[in-house]
């Protein structure tokens, strides 16, 4: 339908372009060649050589005795009858005349232009709707056709279960009869649920290339406009056209925009989003039956759905899709490395090994980085030297080395992350330090990066309380290293992010004996999970509340003073290996903190027993604590 408009849009504007063309070309170009000045005209007919004239309009058409004919313009004050008729020569006369089709585009073209401005922008305030200016209420759902480009279950990894329950959907569109004959029912609607980047997105995709049947794809925000009315229209508009195409799939990215608790917010909810959600809730399960259309919605916000979204018969299955595990990571590394060169030092095992919770999409910018680092390069293929720094520039954010520092706020940097280093390495229960650096990355100076040795699915007191004391030992250091009026502002998210993990410990999780076995976050968001108004809480309450919150951030601080200045000679040893070298790994900085160069000297090679002997680190009796730190890192200084 849009393309047949197009074609007569481009139809219309060469017809209204050849007619202009004519118009104003007028008909003397077949005598161009025959043209003479008003003068030779003058002459011509004073000496007699003139045997006919015609006047037609401004042009004077005049034979001569060669009986060639001639056209002239004449002046406009030029007497022209009168010198023809002094000189005896038969003058005809003709009015100027114009063709039919000339008078009524001159009187009509006027006309169709306004008709046309009016019809752009009434189409313009309505969004470009479907149907031009007429078509306000209708769907914007796109019937998806992916020719190229199609996506099949095969390009999905690492959520297996997801998987199995929407392959079940396409088994019941492929073959009804394989259920119907047990009494099983075809489900109506499937709620894919999960944080932003896990693939919901692409599992709907899937849906489409693996099903065979029509597919229309929206968004929930495309429902829902400033007048009331229009989100409910669209939506029966939409449920029409899925009935004519059914069997088929029918899928509402981010639902939440148009399926949010009625009733929710400050003075009652919008008229127009809450008549667009009872106009899906009646269609999806009301009197009249939807038989083989098939529901398929996408949210990162089950928490503000509707109730009743959420009931059997509106939508039957709700599909968790989680972050990978390191199995699901692998598979995904391998899916998006298909197209990708890769050297024979790549492990994608380790590579997943060492990214906990990174989502799909993350993976796939791994991957995406890790190519375009090696193109950088002149390489053939991607190695894993291009992976570790994708990891690190996904991780920590790409490298700032034109940042100048200062002697002093490199020394700043360098002792403040060695005492996160050093403090997670004492703490049997932090998680293993993957990499400490001072060059400034991202938004911060410095910082300490720690990866958990397995997936982490719940926390612990004792590992909340390390975690705690890993996070404070930043500003510990400063203040061991030079006092409490110089300390720094590089502390800053080291503080929100202790402060964020005690009031989670106090409010939420119950470990607070003070406090109690009671949520209290909601009472301090001042609002319910589901969109109902938030309780009210006592100021003694409240006053309890951040007293346990500054007890377990101050005793946090206290106990990592306490092992920094155990473990003096450690953290002096990496605060000046950190100058030296600027980036070391977890095994770099424990052969740094026992006074060996940060690599180790392989058989008799020169290069490295030069850098032992030149490395400013001193040596000290080996130990070898449990490598272990969370993250922590040191914002910018204030510039003036």
């Amino acid at each position: 339908m849009g393309n047949a408009r197009n074609i007569a849009f481009w139809v219309v504007l060469f017809l209204l372009i050849l007619a202009l063309f004519n118009l104003f070309s007028g008909s003397g170009g077949t005598l161009q060649n025959q043209e003479r000045t008003y003068s030779e005209f003058v002459t011509a007919v004073k000496s007699g050589d003139v045997t006919k004239a015609t006047l037609d309009g401004e042009q004077i058409r005049y034979r001569r005795s060669d009986n060639q004919e001639y056209v002239t313009v004449k002046p406009d004050d030029a007497e022209v009858t009168k010198l023809l008729i002094d000189n005896n020569i038969p003058v005809q006369a003709k009015p100027q005349q114009q063709s039919f089709f000339q008078s009524i585009l001159i009187t009509l073209l006027p006309i169709l232009l306004l008709i046309g401005v009016w019809v752009y922008f009434m189409n313009r305030m309505q969004g470009g709707g479907k149907g031009g200016a007429m078509g306000f209420g209708k769907s914007r759902a796109k019937l998806l056709t992916e020719k190229h480009g199609r996506v099949t279950f095969d390009d999905v990894a690492g959520i297996d279960e997801a998987k199995e329950e929407l392959e079940e959907i396409v088994e019941f569109l492929r073959n009804p009869q394989k259920f119907s004959r047990l009494g099983g029912k075809i489900p109506k609607g499937a709620l894919l649920v999960g944080p932003p980047g896990t693939g919901k997105t692409l599992l709907a995709r899937a849906i489409a290339g693996e099903a065979g049947v029509p597919f229309f794809t929206i968004s929930g925000s495309d429902f829902v406009e400033m007048f009331v009315g229009v989100g409910a229209s669209r939506v029966r508009d939409m449920f029409d056209q899925a009935k004519k195409n059914a069997p088929c799939i029918v899928f509402i990215d981010e639902i939440d925009a148009v399926g949010r608790h009625r009733g929710a917010g400050y003075g009652g909810g919008n008229d127009e989003r809450e008549q667009t959600l009872n106009q899906l809730l009646v269609e999806m399960d009301g009197f009249e039956a939807n038989e083989g259309v098939i529901i398929i919605a996408a949210t990162n916000r089950k928490d503000v759905l509707d109730p009743a979204l959420l009931r059997p018969g509106r939508f039957d299955r709700q599909v968790t899709v989680g972050n990978p595990d390191i199995k699901g990571r692998e598979k995904i590394l391998s899916v998006h490395a298909r197209k990708t060169p890769l050297g024979p030092d790549v492990d994608l095992r380790v590579i997943a090994r060492g990214t906990p919770g990174f989502s799909g999409a993350d993976l796939a910018n791994l991957v995406n980085e890790a190519a375009l680092m090696a193109a950088r390069l002149g390489r053939r293929f991607v190695a894993m030297a291009d992976f570790e720094n994708a990891k690190d520039k996904v991780m920590m954010g790409a490298e700032r080395r034109s940042m100048v520092l200062t002697k002093e706020q490199k020394e700043h940097t360098a002792y403040h992350e060695a005492g996160h280093a050093v403090v997670g390495l004492a703490l049997p229960k932090c998680d293993p330090v993957y990499k400490a650096t001072i060059i400034p990355r991202g938004g911060a100076l410095g910082m300490v990066v720690s990866l958990p040795e397995i997936d982490r699915l719940n926390w612990h007191r004792d590992e909340c309380a390390q975690k705690l004391a890993m996070t404070m030992a930043g500003k510990a250091a400063e203040v061991l290293k030079w006092g409490e009026d110089s300390v720094s502002n590089g502390p800053a998210g080291d503080i929100q992010q202790a402060s964020g993990l005690a009031r989670a410990m106090v409010m939420r999780w119950g470990m607070s004996d003070k406090v109690g076995n009671i949520d209290y976050q909601q009472a301090h968001e001042g609002y319910m999970g589901n969109g109902a108004g938030g309780f009210s809480v006592s100021a003694h309450t409240k006053e309890l509340i951040e007293e346990e919150v500054k007890r377990m951030i101050d005793e946090a601080y206290q106990w990592a003073q306490k092992i920094l200045v155990e473990k003096k000679e450690d953290w002096e040893r990496l605060a000046q290996g950190l100058l030296e070298y600027e980036t070391l790994t977890g095994e770099e900085i424990e052969r740094v903190m026992r006074g060996e160069p940060p690599h180790a000297p392989d058989g008799g090679d020169g290069e490295a027993k030069e850098a032992a002997e030149t490395s400013s680190v001193t040596a000290i009796p080996k130990t070898k604590p449990k490598p272990s730190a969370p993250e922590g890192g040191m914002e910018p200084e204030p510039t003036a």
